[in-house]
């Protein structure tokens, strides 16, 4: 303990620079490119929006889509809804290539497909981690942060205020 404090002191290190570079390849995190897949071939992955939550599993399929047991075409009436969901899978071409199974709830419709977009994307970067800067950049990784505001007392609502009266 002596000696190190000297050394220390005096400018000189023991350590040379193999040991550093060692230690240096310890402490930094690699990047693990390994696809996550369970024994059943399928990948999972969590996606939010708003209040909603959606739990997702992709295997390779024929492209069908099931969300709550049902088909996405009679859970989610509204085109662009469907639109939402797909877009990952359009971005990377793999549209007719997965099978995705889908539990979502909370919230309405819209923020139900934000959140199965966002679960699609992050179980397709974990089934082909090569697929995750392309999704990425698109944004579709990232969580989208934005909540409803909450409503303040003395207003009708967040942010209108009540008719001002001059008189």
């Amino acid at each position: 303990m002596i000696d190190t404090t000297e050394n220390l002191n005096t400018g000189e290190s023991s350590v040379d620079d193999a040991t550093v570079k060692n230690i240096n390849e310890d402490i930094t995190p690699k990047e693990d490119n390994t696809p996550k897949i369970d024994k059943l071939g399928r990948s999972y992955a969590t996606g939010k929006r708003k209040s909603s939550i959606a739990r997702v599993w992709i295997k390779l399929g024929s492209g069908k889509i099931i969300v709550n047991g049902v088909a996405v075409e009679k859970y989610f009436k509204r085109e662009t809804h469907r639109i939402i969901i797909s877009q990952p899978l359009e971005l990377v071409e793999r549209k007719e290539t997965y099978d995705i199974s889908c539990s979502v709830v909370g919230g309405g419709h819209t923020g139900q497909a934000g959140a199965l977009r966002h679960g699609v994307s992050k179980a397709l970067s974990l089934y082909e981690p090569e697929l995750r800067g392309v999704l990425k950049t698109a944004g579709f990784i990232k969580r989208d942060a934005r909540r409803v505001e909450r409503k303040k007392y003395g207003q009708p609502k967040a942010r209108r205020s009540f008719q001002f009266s001059k008189r």
